[in-house]
C-alpha cells in the first residue's frame, strides 16, 4: 500500500486524507497543534470547492453550520451609523456560496476522517531525507520513519516547503498589509452582524456569528516596516497594539480584550509564488503552494480544490509522482493564478487609504439602495469572485488503485516502520 504523510491537519490536509483514503492510499497527517484547531475565523466556500464538497458527501454537514451572517453595518468613532449592506453581498457571496467558522469546517473534515487516516497530534516535521524508493521522514518527536510521498498542506510558512525546496526558492509576496484576527466576549458583536470601523490605513471589524456565544474582533492594518516572528504572539500583540494606539470606538476595549485572548492570530497578507509545487516525491497543497492571502477570499476553497485535484491525479497515475504531481500541476496552476489576482483587487476596497475615500464609499453604500439597476451594480461586484471560484473543471473521481499494480511504481520495497 502505498503511504503518504500529509504535513497539516487544517483544511486541505484532511480533504487530501479522504480522497486518498478513497483511492486505496495509506495516509497518515502530522499536526502541529496538539489536537484540532477549533478556533479562527469564518471562511467561504464556492464554485469548484462546493462541488468536492457534495463529492464527498457533506454539503449538509457545511450548512448546519452557515455563519447567516445577515447585516455589515459601518460605524463612526462614537457608534454612529454610517451605512449598511447585506452580508452576502459584503462578504461576495451569492447562490448556494457557504460561510462557516474555520474551526467548524476543520471539525468536519477531521471526523470524516477519522476511520483510516492515522492522525500524529503534536508533533511537525524536522528533516527530510528523500532516496530512491521513498522519503526518509525526522519526526520534532516521533520515531523517524519513512514514507513513499510527503506532501506540504502546512499553510503559507510552510516547514515542508522549506525543508524541501530551501528558503531562498520560496519566495512570499507581500500584499503591504496585515491582518489580526482573535475571538472577544459576545457582548462586543450583535446577533449575525457585523461592525465595521474605518480610519485611513487601518480597519476594524467585530462579528457574532449564529448560536456563537462569543464574537470575533478582526484588525487590518498596512503593514509596519522590519520584520516580526510568526510563532512570538507576545510580540504580535504588542505589535497590534502599536499599530491601533489612539484608535476611537472600541478598539481600546478591543485590544485589552486581547491580551487574554488565547486564539489568536497575527500575519501578513501575503501569497506563495513559486515556479513549481513539487521537487522528487515531495509536494505542497493549498497556501503551502499557492496561497492567495485572505484579500482573496478563496484561500479555503482554493485549498479544497487542490487537494481533490491531487488526490484525483496521484490516482490516475496508479501513485507514480512525477506523473502524478505534474498533471496536478497542470490543471490547479491557471485556477490558483486567477483566484491569487482577487486579492489585488479587493485589498483597495478592505482598507482605505485617505478619508476622502472613506467618506465617498460611506456615501456609495447610502445610495446603493435607491439608485437604478442596483442588483446589476450587485452582480458587477461578485462577479470576478464567482468567474474565479468557477474557473476549473473538476476532474472526475478516479477509481479505487489496484495498489498490488502501484507497488513497484512507488518503490513498496522500501524499509517500513
Amino acid at each position: 500500500m502505498i503511504d503518504v504523510l500529509i504535513s497539516g491537519g487544517g483544511i486541505a490536509g484532511p480533504v487530501l486524507a479522504w480522497w486518498l483514503r478513497r483511492y486505496g492510499f495509506r495516509p497518515t497527517i502530522v499536526e502541529r497543534a496538539p489536537a484540532p484547531r477549533h478556533g479562527g475565523y469564518k471562511v467561504d466556500i464556492r464554485g469548484a470547492a462546493l462541488q468536492v464538497i457534495d463529492r464527498m458527501g457533506l454539503r449538509e454537514h457545511i450548512r448546519c453550520h452557515d455563519t447567516d451572517m445577515r447585516l455589515t453595518r459601518f460605524v463612526d468613532a462614537d457608534g454612529g451609523q454610517l451605512a449598511t449592506m447585506d452580508a452576502r453581498v459584503f462578504g461576495g457571496r451569492e447562490g448556494d456560496d457557504a460561510e462557516i467558522m474555520r474551526g467548524d469546517l476543520v471539525r468536519i473534515l477531521t471526523e470524516a476522517t477519522v476511520d483510516g487516516v492515522e492522525y500524529i497530534f503534536g508533533d511537525s516535521i524536522a528533516a527530510l531525507a528523500p532516496h530512491g524508493s521513498g522519503v526518509g521522514v525526522t519526526f520534532e518527536r516521533s520515531s523517524p520513519r519513512t514514507f513513499d510521498l510527503v506532501i506540504g498542506a502546512d499553510g503559507l510558512h510552510s516547514t515542508v516547503r522549506r525543508l524541501a525546496f530551501g528558503p531562498e526558492a520560496s519566495p512570499l509576496r507581500s500584499l503591504g498589509h496585515h491582518i489580526a484576527i482573535f475571538p472577544v466576549p459576545g457582548h462586543f458583536g450583535l446577533d449575525r452582524t457585523e461592525l465595521m470601523h474605518v480610519t485611513p490605513g487601518r480597519t476594524v471589524g467585530v462579528y457574532r456569528t449564529a448560536g456563537a456565544p462569543d464574537a470575533r474582533a478582526m484588525f487590518l492594518f498596512r503593514s509596519p516596516a522590519g520584520e516580526h516572528s510568526d510563532r512570538d504572539v507576545t510580540a504580535q500583540k504588542a505589535l497590534l497594539t502599536e499599530a491601533f494606539a489612539g484608535q476611537g470606538w472600541q478598539v481600546p476595549r478591543l485590544l485589552e480584550a486581547m491580551r487574554d485572548a488565547a486564539d489568536f492570530y497575527l500575519d501578513s497578507f501575503s501569497q506563495a509564488r513559486l515556479p513549481r509545487w513539487s521537487t522528487g516525491r515531495v509536494t505542497l497543497v493549498g497556501d503551502a503552494a499557492y496561497g492567495p492571502s485572505p484579500a482573496s477570499g478563496q484561500g479555503s476553497s482554493l485549498g479544497i480544490v487542490g487537494a481533490y485535484v491531487l488526490a484525483t491525479a496521484l490516482a490516475e497515475a496508479g501513485g507514480d509522482p512525477e506523473v502524478g504531481f505534474a498533471d496536478y500541476e497542470r490543471r490547479m496552476r491557471p485556477f490558483a493564478e486567477t483566484n491569487q489576482a482577487l486579492a489585488d483587487r479587493n485589498i483597495k476596497g478592505m482598507v482605505l487609504g485617505s478619508a476622502a475615500q472613506i467618506r465617498f464609499q460611506m456615501l456609495m453604500l447610502r445610495l446603493m439602495p435607491h439608485l437604478p439597476g442596483r442588483e446589476s451594480m450587485i452582480r458587477r461586484v461578485t462577479e470576478p469572485i464567482r468567474r474565479a471560484a468557477n474557473g476549473i473543471t473538476l476532474p472526475e473521481p478516479a477509481p479505487l488503485l489496484a495498489l498490488h499494480g502501484a507497488a513497484d511504481v512507488v518503490g513498496q520495497d522500501a524499509d517500513r516502520p
